[in-house]
């Protein structure tokens, strides 16, 4: 089927076009909400071509169709349903009623907002990545020789690209998310906390350190200037908006940032240093491996939650002042063991619809994109997920054993191996192994009832 057909048929499936209220898309899923949820065919969904899961989730209907596939998908389907759509009141009120007990809460909402900020960087972390692992790898190859070179320089600059303004780039997306309605303040106030004239200006008797708190910092005072920027509305007149509220809003933040903001963000942000270096990246191997089996096990449960949302700040925060993540590859560990769990399923299942989407989900679950196994295979037979979970643990331990980094953010999977810090690709390797093996043979161990075809 094209993409068109596979559109059509998912717009029938669900009742509609005129039971479609929006339609969006993600990395892999798209995303619907519908008026009455009741005329969907989920059953139906699932077994049409190009699908690779159903989840219900957000008060929305979402279908996995993978990478690259699901925005062609999702066009057709905005172009079948229309920019138009008219909305009844009682499918406003029992969507907002569906929202409101399930998932509207403000600190899920809070978490959501923090993944929002970094989702459309997340391309450019892929691109600076790759660049620097290209780098890494040259450096490795050829040693100092080769970091003096022009090439080595240009190539630098260019991986470094995102991480020199990424204060900007938080503050104008968290500007966006935090609901401002002057997006650029924040790129400003992002710009300010990281400006190298910081280290001329003394207060209470010390110099203040450029960038201190990282991307911590220009959340919070973002946060801050969103506040007062909506403060300032309610009580400036029109006339004198233009002028009063950006004026009150930077020189509050500002102030605010400087002598509150940012040394509460550099404390969480060398917090956040300090644990992990006693933990995952201590000294102690014990402390250190059991750290990296605690984390890796957890990982899937945090994602069905969408808690994990929130470690992508830490991330971005240990590459800008460590240099590298070793959070991580422990974490992708949970991707690859569910790799391994989905292998054990295929080897013993007999039922020809799960086998067929086991081997569609193998692709993009080797190349780092685990929903499709998550949600079409061993989440749906319970023991298989377990298995995965237990797998993660023993991967995340050999990670963090040998101090596996990564020096960027967007890659999971054997994809990430390009990533690796300090040339430890090989040893990223043994840990993307042990993670597979481990997951398999714990699903094999627990084993799980064969769904009847």
């Amino acid at each position: 089927m094209t993409n068109l057909e596979i559109a059509k048929n998912l717009v029938e499936l669900v009742g509609g076009k005129d039971n479609i209220k929006s339609v969006a898309n993600c990395m892999t899923r798209c995303r619907m909400e519908l008026f009455d949820y009741s005329k969907a065919d989920i059953e139906a969904i699932k077994k049409s071509e190009g699908a690779l899961g159903v989840v219900n989730a957000d008060g929305q209907l979402q279908v996995i169709y993978g990478p690259g596939k699901v925005n062609k998908v999702t066009a057709e389907v905005s172009k079948l349903v229309g920019k138009k759509v008219l909305i009844g009141e009682d499918a406003i009120k029992a969507t907002k009623e569906k929202l409101k007990e399930k998932n509207d809460t403000k600190f899920k909402n809070i978490l959501k907002k923090l993944g929002n900020v970094f989702i459309p960087l997340i391309p450019l972390f892929v691109a600076c990545g790759l660049v620097l692992a290209v780098n890494n790898i040259c450096g490795v190859q050829f040693g100092d020789a080769y970091k003096t070179t022009t090439a080595a320089q240009i190539i630098g600059l260019i991986g470094n690209g995102v991480f020199s303004i990424l204060s900007i780039l938080v503050g104008v997306n968290a500007a966006k998310e935090f609901g401002s309605e002057m997006p650029m303040m924040g790129g400003v106030l992002g710009g300010i906390l990281s400006s190298a004239a910081l280290a001329n200006i003394t207060i209470f008797g010390k110099a203040l350190t450029p960038g201190r708190g990282g991307i911590i910092s220009v959340i919070l005072v973002v946060v801050l200037s969103v506040y007062i920027e909506k403060a300032c509305r309610k009580f400036v007149p029109d006339v004198l908006d233009l002028f009063v509220t950006p004026l009150v809003t930077l020189t509050i933040s500002v102030l605010a940032a400087l002598f509150v903001l940012q040394p509460v963000g550099g404390f969480i942000s060398d917090s956040i240093g300090t644990i992990v270096a006693q933990t995952i990246a201590s000294d102690n191997m014990i402390v250190s491996v059991l750290s990296g089996a605690v984390s890796g096990a957890l990982f899937l449960p945090l994602v069905m939650t969408g808690m994990h949302q929130a470690l992508t700040p830490i991330h971005t925060d240990l590459i800008a002042n460590v240099g590298f993540t070793v959070l991580l590859p422990i974490l992708a560990t949970a991707g690859m063991a569910q790799v391994g769990a989905t292998i054990a399923v295929l080897r013993r299942t007999k039922n020809e619809r799960l086998k067929k989407t086991a081997k569609n989900g193998l692709v993009p679950g080797f190349l780092g994109i685990g929903e499709p196994l998550i949600y079409g295979i061993t989440l749906p037979l319970g023991k298989p997920f377990l298995g995965a979970c237990l797998g993660a643990g023993v991967g995340g331990a050999v990670m963090a054993f040998f101090k596996v980094g990564s020096v960027a953010i967007g890659v999971s999977g054997l994809p990430l191996a390009l990533l690796i810090a300090d040339g430890k690709m090989f040893v990223f390797l043994i840990g993307v192994l042990a993670s597979y093996v481990a997951g398999y043979l714990f699903t094999e161990l627990l084993g799980f009832e064969d769904p009847v075809e």
